[in-house]
């Protein structure tokens, strides 16, 4: 099997042209000209030859099969399961943001905090492009590929605000299936927000291992709202799952028009 610069599946057609500059935010159309001309020029020149680890291709491969290729939550999560860093392009609404994410550091590095993009362009977030971070963290030895500390920001609030907010209504592929879930930490501690009924809900997570199915009668809350919450207890190491517990159940099925239902 030949392993690949680049993933160049339909997550991305190689590294961006010189003149994409990581600071800025880019019109959709202005991206799309760009990584059609990288594409064209091929995968060429010093600063392209970073890989992606196999282990992360392997993961974006496996994405793309199940037609998640685009699923920002999801080729986020695997960064953080293997602890790779990786320039993941996010589409919100109009605008592309270029995204490093530092899953050891729990930084990533964006124009603007994440947390900052609209509902609308959140509910919309897809991925269109990752690519190996040509950036590195605060502190790291290589200090030229170090950007200023202003662009950096806590991962956690970004994974939180991505979980509970983007168009992913249903669990991670790594959480789903036949599980019971509880929390471990306040998220309020992390001044992570619990609005509405998920404050409630998080209190009882605390206190008892329960199934998807048994959150999703909670007052106040339903299968989707707590697909969603526990996607970000998840991703901010703040789950644990078993699968063996007493109260471990099938996660709610999907009906033919993507609906969960009991």
């Amino acid at each position: 099997m030949c392993i690949i610069a680049i993933y160049t599946g339909p997550l991305s057609g190689g590294a961006m042209p010189a003149d994409f500059e990581a600071s800025t935010l880019w019109r959709v159309s202005c991206f799309d000209r760009l990584h059609e001309q990288s594409v064209m020029g091929g995968l060429h020149g010093g600063d392209q030859q970073t890989l992606l680890s196999s282990t992360l291709q392997d993961e974006l491969y496996a994405l793309e099969r199940r037609h998640e290729s685009s699923d920002a939550l999801e080729v986020i999560a695997a960064c953080m399961r293997l602890q790779e860093p990786a320039l993941v392009y996010v589409r919100c609404h109009d605008f592309v943001w270029p995204v490093t994410v530092f899953p050891a550091q729990m930084l990533h590095h964006a124009p603007r905090a994440l947390v900052e993009a609209s509902e609308k362009g959140l509910a919309g977030a897809s991925v269109i492009s990752v690519e190996p971070a040509v950036l590195r963290p605060p502190g790291d030895p290589m200090r030229d590929r170090v950007a200023a500390d202003a662009s950096y920001w806590p991962l956690g609030p970004a994974l939180w605000s991505l979980a509970l907010n983007g168009p992913r209504s249903r669990l991670l592929a790594e959480i789903g299936g036949t599980a019971a879930y509880r929390a471990m930490r306040n998220p309020r501690t992390e001044n992570l927000p619990l609005p509405g009924a998920l404050a409630p809900a998080v209190d009882r997570l605390r206190r008892e291992a329960v199934s998807l199915k048994q959150i999703a009668d909670w007052p106040g809350m339903s299968a989707e709202r707590g697909a969603r919450l526990l996607n970000a207890l998840y991703l901010c190491s703040n789950l644990m799952v078993t699968r063996s517990h007493s109260s471990a159940q099938s996660e709610p099925r999907r009906s033919l028009f993507g609906l969960l239902s009991r």
